[in-house]
């Protein structure tokens, strides 16, 4: 049978209508929509209405494009109906997995380990993560200051322990994870053995390219390795998960440090992935630094220094410079190496540091001051010794344009003696490696100028990601770059355009079971964020592999997820079926649902029962009903918690979750 324009989701037939290039910034990669049937004979008759409707729309588009000026005031003045066939709409309503550089669909997940499936929950954050095990410890979580649960209880569902709690309790999945694909004859370098590189190589592997890593260190991780602590990271959990990748037949070169791009260019690869980080430590140039060269140390090597056991011990007494991760690492490291007074010095104010608030947390919690508005001016030296620093108070005063000056409050100085200081106050790339006659370009910083999309440089074959890309960012943010990374180096070797980029995997299912019943469950639990239990300080500050962080157990971990409001749980509205009896509007919790006169946006949101202020929440904008109105609700407060789909006489509401996938270069 023809199949044009017809593809299947979870057993649900779907169309799709391509999009032209220019009109895919306009419109989205591709239209599409739900034909609400299984069985194709059906979708097959109800095809050819819905291509129609779908190419009608982009005709509009195509018109509009080529005459902006001529649209008439009437179309300018009212809301559209909201576009749902564009994959980002209902995306964008799950904060958490939108928020997510990797867009892990954190919902579903979350429900898995609520049923116990352990397994299935971490095989759905190996796709997109690649490194939930460690990830469930170290992810700098952007999904939780976005998670919706802080808009109605306070705290963020804890998605980050729940992703350990996946990986704790899986069971063997070693015949779950994907094999080589056969040999494709194309070779890929990777340069540098952290996240980034790793996630690229997941990715070409299972497409049968020939991987090869270049790592300086005797073992890969990057970072992960070398800046993480074991306290935070134990060393089973980075080599495992590691290993899962380097298992699929990536060949290693350990202890081997690329020095001159020209002349891996003259090796027979098809393309070169850089992943080498940000691996540069910022000195500090005040006076006495280098009197107190011995004592002073660059923070990440330091660390790097203990990862391998090459550091056993350091001062009594230690003062850490910087308010970052790094520095938060620095600090506690030291209390377990023996350091009896450790002080952390920042020059910003204490709420404008950049280590996450559980970092700063930990660090408090092990008895660690941190100065806030400290600027150092002087390392103390007496005898050829490092004694103390001496440091300049100061406030933050901030213009008009928000830009911050930190001005001398005029008190003296202040003296604080120590051993040995740690400098944590920023990383920078290094890139002398790459000769500046091949093609690369170098911009602002000295760093390559990479193309956001594709992350490739001005050489066509080589692409940069991770931290090299850009500077300084996080594990997660590595694993996106990876991914992205992939499919534009698939698409390199294959010749096709690198701009053209796959689309993701979306799905709308109904849960709808009976009249009222739903097959996930929307009883959301009122507890309170459960704080993850702590190793004995007696014991784990004694010694750098103690895991401090303990994990949610089986039990705390599905109360956890009892807190999450579902909100891939859409709440999908049918204008058909609407007699626009308002007992949707009578029940919901939150009044987010309105039926109104339409308008512009800005009279539309004024005007709705409680006004929708948050203009980065879309509004659900239905088309024109008989009664001349439209249907409203303001995604920024709606609950997903179904009231108005059991209310319904007519079935105008359903509740269908929305899966959302990234697409990969193996997809």
């Amino acid at each position: 049978m023809d199949t044009k324009y017809l593809f299947k989701r979870h057993n649900t037939w779907w169309v799709k209508v391509a999009v032209p290039r220019t009109l895919k910034s306009k419109l989205g990669y591709d239209l599409r929509e739900s034909l609400s049937t299984h069985d194709i004979n059906q979708a097959h008759l109800l095809r050819e209405e819905v291509v129609s409707r779908l190419k009608s729309k982009i005709k509009v588009a195509k018109n509009n494009n080529l005459s902006n000026d001529k649209l008439s005031a009437d179309v300018q003045e009212y809301l559209p109906a909201t576009d749902l066939s564009d994959p980002q709409y209902y995306h964008k309503i799950v904060d958490c997995q939108y928020a997510c550089p990797a867009h892990t669909p954190v919902p579903e997940y979350i429900r898995q380990i609520a049923l116990g499936n352990y397994t299935d929950a971490y095989m759905i954050n190996w796709e997109s993560n690649v490194f939930p095990g460690i990830l469930g410890r170290t992810c700098d979580r952007p999904c939780e200051p976005a998670c919706r649960r802080t808009r109605t209880h306070e705290k963020p569902v804890a998605i980050c322990r729940l992703k350990r709690v996946a990986a704790d309790n899986r069971d063997d999945i070693s015949n779950l994870l994907p094999k080589a694909g056969e040999n494709n004859g194309k070779r890929i370098a990777l340069i540098g053995g952290g996240p980034a590189s790793l996630t690229v190589a997941r990715d070409l592997r299972i497409l049968g390219y020939e991987c090869v890593l270049f790592e300086k260190d005797p073992q890969a991780g990057g970072l992960m390795r070398t800046n993480i602590p074991s306290f935070r990271l134990p060393e089973k959990v980075l080599n495992e998960e590691v290993e899962q990748i380097l298992d699929m037949g990536v060949s290693v070169r350990f202890n081997t440090e690329i020095s001159s791009m020209k002349a891996l260019l003259n090796e027979d690869f098809d393309a070169i992935f850089v992943g080498t980080g940000a691996p540069k430590g910022r000195d500090l140039s005040i006076e006495g630094r280098i009197e107190a060269d011995a004592n002073v140390h660059i923070g990440i090597d330091w660390l790097t220094s203990i990862a391998f056991e090459h550091t056993k011990s350091i001062g009594k007494k230690v003062i850490v410079l910087g308010g970052g991760n790094t520095a938060m690492d620095c600090c506690r490291s030291s209390l377990r190496l023996g350091a009896e007074n450790v002080t952390v010095t920042v020059r910003s104010p204490f709420e404008q540091m950049k280590a996450s608030e559980w970092e700063k947390e930990d660090a408090m919690g092990e008895g660690i001051p941190i100065l806030d508005n400290h600027v150092p001016k002087k390392f103390l030296v007496e005898n050829c010794k490092l004694i103390g620093m001496e440091f300049e108070k100061v406030k933050a005063v901030f213009d008009s344009n928000g830009k911050r000056s930190l001005i001398p409050t005029g008190e003296d100085p202040v003296i604080i003696e120590c051993d040995d200081v740690l400098i944590a106050i920023g990383q920078d790339n290094a890139f002398n490696w790459i000769e500046r006659d091949i093609g690369i370009e170098f911009g602002e910083w000295d760093m390559p100028n990479v193309d956001k999309t594709t992350f490739q440089s001005s050489h066509e074959k080589i692409f940069f990601g991770g931290d090299a890309a850009w500077g300084p960012e996080n594990i997660i943010w590595a694993a996106a770059h990876g991914h992205q990374a992939a499919i534009s180096i698939d698409k390199f070797c294959r010749g096709e355009d690198l701009q053209d980029r796959p689309e993701p995997g979306t799905s709308l299912i109904s849960q709808k079971m009976g009249v009222h019943e739903w097959s996930y469950h929307n009883d959301i639990s009122q507890a309170e964020r459960f704080i993850v239990p702590h190793a004995d300080p007696a014991i784990a500050l004694k010694d750098l592999k103690v895991e401090v962080e303990l994990g949610f157990d089986k039990q705390m971990g599905f109360e956890e997820t009892q807190r999450c409001l579902n909100c891939d749980v859409q709440t999908a509205f049918s204008e058909s079926l609407c007699i626009e009896c308002d007992a949707c509007v009578d029940i919901c919790p939150t009044d987010c649902i309105n039926f109104i006169a339409n308008g512009t946006e800005e009279d539309v949101r004024k005007n709705l029962r409680v006004p929708a202020v948050n203009l980065d929440q879309d509004i659900l904008v239905s088309k024109e009903l008989p009664t001349a109105r439209v249907m409203i609700k303001d995604e920024d407060v709606c609950l997903h918690c179904g009231l108005c789909a059991e209310r319904c006489p007519t079935g105008a509401w359903d509740m269908q979750t929305y899966l959302y996938e990234e697409a990969k270069a193996y997809q």
